[in-house]
Order: structure tokens, then C-alpha cells, then sequence
């Protein structure tokens, strides 16, 4: 399915009934973000949901959230965004992907936590009154984009909340995201989040280091 063209038609059909819907969407952080609310601001009312107990260590999660908050607070959005802090409890993340420690990066463990996230979302969705909810993980190269938009809609018929399908990296969003990060001054981090986003990391740059230098 092309979700993107999915959501293409919801914002068609919003522009001719000229209603403005509530959209909850959970952001994984401030770049990923930003080229999602300089395009939905013109056609829903947004509210940002921060909730990402995966993130590691703690300052981490700190100074994510802290620019989360402040690109909301720069951008000159055509209607005001509200920002709902999700809580940060690691162990819930660590419960969630139990026994799944040692699948690679993209694989079951994400999906796991993939899952985890946009469940909250679906229940602060709901329990706000909420019309759609989403993600911005869509925006991510690195991110399964199917598989996103397939938990979302199973947890829309749970929750009885509509979720808006999408693949921001589609029509050059990751690339506006890019440009928007830099315009911005905001922090772009080099690894998803996770301790294990994080180990994988370190060893890519060990490996890339050692065949620098030959070692």
C-alpha cells in the first residue's frame, strides 16, 4: 500500500469538508518531527505525544525531550501545537523486548518497541478524544514503514480511534527534516535511542576506525 497516498486523500477529503480533526502524534524526536508538523499544522490540530522509554541513558531522553520542546517553541507553525510528555520508565521498554535483546537492529525487537509506543498513544488517543493518531517514526529511512502503519491500524480498531497512515520519508520528508534540523539548530542524534541502537553504533565506529587505520 502507498500510505502516503492514503493520507493524501484523508487530507483531501479534510480540505472539501473544511473541518480541522485533533491529531495526536507520537514523535520519537525534534528533527524527525519537524518536517511532520510543517505539513499537517496546515490541515489538523496537533498535540505532540513524547513517549520513548527505550531511550538511553536518561541524559539522553533529557536533552531529547528538551529540543522536542523548544522546536515547538521556534517554528512559526500556522496553529499553536500542544506538547503531552510521555513518562520515562525504562523498565517498561526492557519488559516489552524481553528475550528479544540479541535481534538485530530493524528486526522483532523494534517492532516490539514499535508497538509498545504506539499503544500509549493509541490509549492517550483515546482517552483525550483524539480523531487520528500517528507516529513520526515513518519519517526514518531505517524505520519499516509497513510495518508502523500495520500496527497502528490493528491498534485503531482496538482502541476505536482512527490512525492516519503515512510514510513521511515519501515526496523528499526526510530530506525536508534534514534541512529543517540544521535551520533549527537542532540536535541530531547518531543512534535510534535504545542501548542496543547505541552498542551497534560503537561497534561501527570501532570497525570503522580500526580499517582507517589498519588495525
Amino acid at each position: 500500500m502507498n500510505y502516503q497516498k492514503e493520507l493524501e486523500k484523508i487530507i483531501h477529503r479534510i480540505e472539501n469538508e473544511r473541518i480541522y480533526p485533533k491529531l495526536l502524534i507520537h514523535s520519537c524526536c525534534a528533527p524527525c518531527s519537524s518536517y511532520v508538523l510543517e505539513y499537517l499544522t496546515k490541515y489538523f490540530s496537533i498535540t505532540i505525544f513524547y513517549y520513548n522509554p527505550n531511550i538511553y541513558p536518561e541524559e539522553e531522553y533529557r536533552r531529547r525531550v528538551e529540543e522536542q520542546i523548544q522546536l515547538i517553541r521556534s517554528m512559526p507553525l500556522p496553529s499553536k501545537v500542544q506538547f503531552i510528555p510521555g513518562e520515562y520508565l525504562p523498565e517498561v521498554y526492557y519488559q516489552k523486548i524481553k528475550g528479544l535483546e540479541k535481534e538485530p537492529e530493524g528486526g522483532e525487537r523494534c517492532f516490539s518497541c514499535y508497538e509498545l509506543r504506539l499503544r500509549e498513544a493509541a490509549k492517550q488517543a483515546k482517552d483525550g478524544g483524539f480523531d487520528y493518531f500517528t507516529t513520526t517514526l515513518s519519517i526514518s529511512p531505517h524505520k519499516n514503514a509497513e510495518k508502523l502503519n500495520e500496527i497502528g491500524q490493528s491498534l485503531a480498531a482496538e482502541y476505536g480511534v482512527k490512525y492516519l497512515p503515512s510514510d513521511f520519508k515519501k515526496n523528499n520528508g526526510y530530506k525536508r527534516s534534514i534541512e529543517l534540523s540544521k535551520e533549527y539548530d537542532l540536535y541530531r542524534q547518531d543512534y535510534c535511542g535504545c542501548i542496543y541502537s547505541r552498542q551497534e553504533r560503537e561497534r561501527s565506529k570501532a570497525e570503522n576506525a580500526s580499517l582507517v587505520t589498519g588495525g
